[in-house]
């Protein structure tokens, strides 16, 4: 699991980037033919992670029901997102890892609930999840930069 948690890590640190280079109204933009923008796939694998991990091992999630609930699955992005939210996701891409790291060594998941996700994989337990969670993080990796594209796209038609 250990090298799991690194890929991660290495997802993370690349989305960070974007966060950190990307203007904010690019990042709350939605372009044509998408129905999401940077930041929310962004802030929704943050979300998604500690309800896969946590909240199916029966663990209190480590942020705040109300982010979790307006980044998971079926949410779509919020009209007005602050400096103050966006500084929550980039510190949550890794302190929700390095915890997750801690309470794995610590054993603190001792149970889950198995999960069937929208791509009809079942997760039956911790190490599936994980998996699951690094497959999810890399597609909306791959979303990011198509919206970056699009975007891009979009600036240079107009």
């Amino acid at each position: 699991m250990e090298h799991i948690l690194t890929q991660t890590l290495q997802t993370r640190k690349l989305l960070l980037d974007f966060l950190d280079t990307i203007a904010f109204e690019d990042l709350m933009q939605v372009p044509k033919g998408f129905n999401n923008n940077i930041y929310w796939n962004i802030a929704h694998v943050v979300a998604t992670q500690q309800l896969l991990i946590y909240n199916l091992s029966g663990v209190d999630m480590l942020l705040p029901e109300a982010f979790i609930e307006a980044y998971r699955k079926g949410t779509k992005p919020k009209a007005l997102v602050d400096a103050a939210e966006i500084e929550l996701v980039k510190e949550a891409l890794f302190s929700t890892i390095e915890q997750t790291k801690a309470d794995v060594e610590a054993g603190t998941f001792t149970n889950y609930n198995p999960y069937t996700t929208s791509a009809g994989v079942t997760i039956s337990n911790l190490a599936q999840a994980m998996s699951y969670n690094l497959y999810h993080e890399g597609l909306h990796f791959g979303s990011v930069l198509a919206l970056k594209r699009a975007i891009q796209t979009e600036r240079v038609a107009s």
